[in-house]
């Protein structure tokens, strides 16, 4: 009996192990020493005043001998692209001459930090990238520290509200943002004038343009331009997703008819650049990481790039809104030189530093100074990014209701694009979105049911088993909608 016991304990736990995804470990670590001389910082975590550049040198700080682990992207360590982390460690450690500092630094790609830091946040390194959107969860893995003092009013200063946003976590600035993150609108200026870009409809008329409306990324542009929101904004998480009512079926109305337009086609699996390689598609939607394939197929001379444009949504011109987030610089909270750390991640998103991390990577920097620089304001993709965050992007939230959006969306978008959804049933298939989104599972109840012995042999016994789980499903405001199986698997083992 008791043998059966754990046999079903195993299985159990080996079911609720499969579905968890995991994360390698951080790599190639390299090690370098930086100042001559050592000196801790004399303020905490909250109140660390951070150097604004590398030649600013501190002479009045105690002294202290501190080895500091920092993570970042492979690309931002590379040689042939400039080291600049390794570069920017260097400046830091001599700005204060009274600190001997030894880096060692290893790889984690930003969108990463949620799996490789709350791994272990004690061992984790003292100063890493991170995607804005990893914030929610190194917050409840206590790996990730809240700024304060000069640190949190250079945060401040230095970038716009929504920049800012995009770091604060319930009440908290959580890290330091050095680029944005968002998608924009790149087009054939053989095709459009820079006044026909301005209207999405006005596009229409003239040439072929591709959207992702597949892509639950790309097509809230036309809800969130409509006036829908998502947790209020502001990572409210008790506002939920507001699609309801006609401000959302008439963005659904638009856009059934979008899929109609001879002009329109659904940009997915790369075919909007293939278009435009091709000459069948004049305009697509996406983001830097795209600028050299567009180039490539239209000719860098050719390439127009904007913030979005408009659509005419039940009869009034409304401002397409893209989504935003940024990349940023956090601090373990299990440091041991907490006054250092804060002070090297302020320095990493430092208008200096940002600078360098544009000229070593072409990392467009969120700082609005550099923004007004006259060597990237003169950069056509970075006055895009730029222009797009200021003028026509939400805030990506990261709450943990977001989770009901993305699947949600994106069914809703391809059901579109099949027809599936009319101006007919508009009203009827958004407002079942609506709820979705607002949707949430409670509590899952893991079952292993019919555990059945049915073969016998010198290797042991042969079980197979079905395992259950299901969820009781409520809605934003708790009330319990139902109940039903969401996950069935039949396992042969050896027991």
């Amino acid at each position: 009996m008791r043998k059966s016991k754990k046999f079903l304990s195993l299985m159990l736990a080996a079911v609720m192990a499969a579905s968890l995804v995991g994360c390698g470990k951080s790599s190639d670590i390299k090690t370098s020493s930086a100042a001559k001389s050592g000196s801790a910082a004399t303020s905490t975590a909250s109140t660390t005043s951070a150097a604004k550049s590398g030649s600013a040198a501190s002479t009045d700080e105690e002294a202290v001998e501190a080895t500091i682990t920092v993570w970042s992207p492979q690309e931002d360590q590379a040689k042939e692209s400039g080291n600049w982390l390794g570069t920017m460690c260097d400046k830091f450690a001599a700005a204060h001459p009274n600190w001997k500092l030894t880096f060692k630094y290893g790889v984690c790609p930003e969108g990463e930090a949620k799996t490789q830091v709350t791994q272990d946040p004690s061992a984790a390194a003292d100063v890493y990238m991170l995607a804005n959107d990893n914030i929610g969860d190194l917050v409840a893995a206590k790996a990730i520290s809240k700024l304060g003092g000069t640190a949190l009013d250079a945060v401040k200063s230095q970038n716009t509200d929504l920049i800012v946003n995009t770091v604060t976590y319930e009440g908290g600035v959580y890290a330091v943002p050095f680029t944005s993150n968002t998608w924009f609108m790149y087009y054939d200026k053989r095709v459009f004038s820079e006044d026909d870009v301005k209207s999405l409809d006005k596009m229409l008329e003239k040439g072929k343009v591709s959207f992702p409306l597949s892509n639950s990324w790309y097509n809230v542009a036309f809800y969130a331009g409509n006036g829908c929101t998502l947790f209020g904004g502001n990572n409210d998480a008790s506002a939920g997703i507001d699609y309801s009512g006609e401000k959302a079926v008439a963005a659904t109305k638009y856009l059934v008819n979008l899929v109609k337009n001879k002009n329109f086609s659904n940009d997915a699996d790369g075919s909007g650049i293939k278009g435009l390689k091709n000459g069948s598609v004049n305009a697509v939607f996406s983001g830097t990481w795209d600028y050299n394939n567009v180039a490539d197929a239209l000719g860098a001379e050719n390439v127009g790039i904007v913030q979005l444009p408009t659509a005419k949504i039940d009869g009034k011109e409304v401002q397409l809104k893209s989504f935003a987030g940024s990349k940023a610089i956090g601090v373990n909270p299990n440091t041991k030189y907490p006054q250092v750390a804060v002070a090297l991640a302020s320095f990493l998103g430092s208008p200096e530093a940002q600078k360098e991390h544009y000229k070593t990577r072409n990392t467009i920097p969120t700082d609005k100074s550099l923004l007004e620089d006259p060597e990237i304001a003169s950069d056509a993709l970075a006055t895009a990014q730029g222009n797009t965050i200021a003028n026509t992007s939400i805030m990506q939230p990261f709450v943990a209701g977001m989770s009901n959006y993305w699947s949600n969306a994106e069914n809703m978008g391809k059901a579109i694009l099949s027809g599936d959804v009319t101006e007919k049933n508009a009203a009827e298939k958004t407002e079942a979105l609506n709820t979705a989104f607002n949707t949430k599972i409670i509590r899952c109840d893991i079952k292993v049911t019919d555990c059945r012995q049915y073969l016998r042999s010198v290797a042991g016994y042969y079980y197979r088993c079905v395992f259950r789980v299901r969820a009781r499903i409520y809605n934003k405001n708790k009330f319990m909608r139902k109940r039903e199986t969401i996950y069935t698997k039949i396992t042969d083992v050896w027991g």
